[in-house]
């Protein structure tokens, strides 16, 4: 296909994964700050390097929850390959894979707009005396 072909060779930089993890986690209440979110591009790029492919099994658990946060905004992609070692028993291998062009949509997409509530404490200032006189 050729979508997968242009983002086949595209390199994912720290900008571009920032981006996308700054769009993707930003919610309605709290914008996420490209500072936060270049901190974890840097640490998720740092695994794959030049590739866009590593396997799992060098990861840590903190790293790991990190990855699994960036695959349920379908970031990263996860695959696994079998293979029969000597003795004939199966060997399962879990890579990451890095979804580039999801990474490059979410980074140019538009971020959402950040709604601000109003404070709690307002809407009681605003009450009457009347209403916290006890009968």
């Amino acid at each position: 296909m050729i979508v997968e072909e242009i983002y086949e060779n595209r390199i994912i930089t720290i900008d571009t994964l920032a981006k996308a993890i700054q769009n993707g986690l930003s919610r309605p209440k709290r914008r996420l700050s490209l500072e936060e979110a270049k901190m974890t591009a840097i640490h998720v790029l740092n695994f794959f390097g030049f590739g866009d492919r590593i396997i799992d099994n060098m990861l840590e658990p903190e790293d790991r929850d990190t990855f699994y946060m960036l695959e349920d905004l379908d970031l990263l992609e996860t695959e696994r390959e079998e293979t029969t070692l000597w003795d004939g028993r199966e060997w399962r291998i879990h890579y990451w894979i890095l979804n580039k062009e999801k990474i490059v949509q979410l980074s140019e997409s538009k971020p959402q707009e950040v709604v601000v509530e109003e404070d709690i404490e307002d809407i009681y200032g605003e009450l009457p005396d009347e209403i916290w006189a006890r009968n």
